[in-house]
């Protein structure tokens, strides 16, 4: 009686949540191990009594649950073991659907346990009896109840992954009856495993994989600066399926009216990967969501601000662009325009400004909660006028030598460029001219905010 009562309140708190907000369809296949082996005795009594009956109760709970349909499949329940292994023997006794709690108790009611235990094939064409869904929001869930490793050299884990990364199921869950601990791995490897050793535990299991099947649940997560504190907020954030690395959630991440991070509700059947969308970005896997509870998610993501900012007036300066580099690293991290205020991960970052020439500023410090302000000179302009079509070149004199800035065009006879204060080199040859002696070289200066003409002919 106990044990009914457990499995009532799990059902009872699922049905009350569950009616306060819009949820999708729910399709929820049982696979039963009806082996040879369920005929064994498990604490007085014999597992497949034990089973079928506290399973039974369980169902007759979820007879008015809105929104969920459920089947069962049948293993190792045709052939006699003694008679040889049927690795083929298991069947869709009852094909997922309302209104299907009868049938499946009167299947459970009538089964005889006789043959082997095909898991991985089970598993496989369990695949095919969920129906397509008709709103597109199906949640479709495997519970495995069995005694039983895979005895027909199948692959349960490969065959539950597959069946998860084509968005066939969710991760499966398993409820072992008295198996050894060394079995431990061959389950978890498929889903989420519930080790039962009595009939209190059983129920337990069952009514925590029920309620992670049918409902959502709280979360937060906590945006952590240097000091542990949760105070970063308002940065995009991505929960991933740990196995699959399917999409499940795409939110910013808020504050609320107190100061605490926003609440989320979560589907506890997965095991997430979370990821928050800051530069560099910050994760944390392995996220087990436990139903009923609510679970707080922490990710140390402290950040400091970048800005910059130029010496005068230059109408161009927003179309400017930062390369933005972790120090050390030559893999472009981040893109930032020169009007922009950007958030970065406290820490040290190498600066590639594309001026003319590039401006490379590095070890420049992010820390928390403060701005670092990069200020650059007002570049000059240079106006090049030339003697036809032809080819040159501006170079800047660095130590007494010439390192190349730009190619000036070779079709305009006149043109115009933003540069950097410095001394420079221009060197021009018309396209008419054939030999190396109409190659024209002229030395210019160029001052902050003013401008110079430079003539090539």
């Amino acid at each position: 009686m106990r044990s009914f009562l457990l499995i009532v309140f799990f059902i009872a708190s699922i049905t009350s949540i569950r009616a306060q907000q819009e949820v999708p369809l729910t399709r929820i296949l049982f696979i039963f191990d009806a082996s040879n082996s369920m005929n064994g005795v498990w604490k007085a009594k014999p597992k497949i009594d034990v089973a079928t009956r506290l399973l039974s109760q369980a169902l007759d709970s979820l007879r008015n649950v809105p929104d969920l349909q459920i089947g069962l499949r049948v293993y190792g329940h045709e052939k006699n073991y003694l008679h040889g292994q049927d690795c083929d023997d298991t069947q869709l006794k009852v094909p997922i659907g309302f209104k299907t709690v009868g049938a499946i108790k009167s299947s459970l009611k009538s089964l005889k346990p006789k043959g082997t235990t095909p898991i991985a094939a089970t598993l496989e064409k369990a695949g095919d009896d969920f129906p397509d869904c008709p709103r597109g929001d199906c949640r479709n869930i495997i519970i495995l109840i069995t005694d039983g490793i895979e005895e027909c050299n199948g692959d349960p884990c490969a065959v539950s992954m597959a069946l998860q990364k084509r968005g066939i199921v969710l991760k499966p869950f398993v409820i072992g009856i008295g198996l050894d601990l060394e079995f431990r791995e061959s389950f978890e490897c498929m889903g989420s495993f519930y080790d039962a050793t009595n009939e209190k535990s059983f129920t337990n299991a069952l009514g925590i994989v029920i309620s992670q099947a049918l409902n959502n649940t709280t979360a937060q997560v906590n945006l952590l600066d240097y000091s542990g504190k949760a105070t970063e907020t308002n940065i995009n954030m991505t929960f991933y399926d740990q196995n699959t690395d399917q999409v499940f959630y795409n939110l910013v991440h808020t504050m609320n009216n107190r100061g605490n991070p926003d609440t989320l509700q979560l589907d506890p059947v997965h095991t997430y990967r979370v990821v928050a969308h800051t530069i560099p970005s910050k994760e944390v896997d392995s996220v087990i969501i436990t139903p009923g509870k609510h679970t707080v998610i922490g990710i140390s993501t402290p950040q400091g601000t970048l800005e910059f900012k130029m010496n005068g007036v230059n109408p161009d300066a927003d179309k400017l662009k930062i390369i933005v580099r972790e120090k050390g690293d030559m893999n472009t991290l981040h893109v930032q325009s020169f009007a922009d205020i950007e958030k970065y991960i406290i820490g040290k970052y190498d600066l590639e400004i594309l001026t003319l020439p590039r401006t490379y500023i590095d070890d420049v410090e992010i820390t928390q909660s403060h701005t670092t302000t990069i200020q650059i000179p007002q570049p000059g302009v240079a106006t090049f006028s030339k003697n036809g079509h032809g080819y040159g070149s501006i170079y800047i004199v660095q130590k007494n030598k010439l390192e190349l800035v730009a190619n000036l065009s070779r079709t305009k006879d006149r043109e115009t460029l933003n540069l950097m204060p410095g001394e420079y080199v221009a060197v021009f040859r018309p396209m008419r001219a054939k030999e190396s002696i109409f190659t024209v070289e002229q030395n210019f200066r160029v001052v902050s905010g003013s401008s110079v003409a430079v003539k090539l002919n």
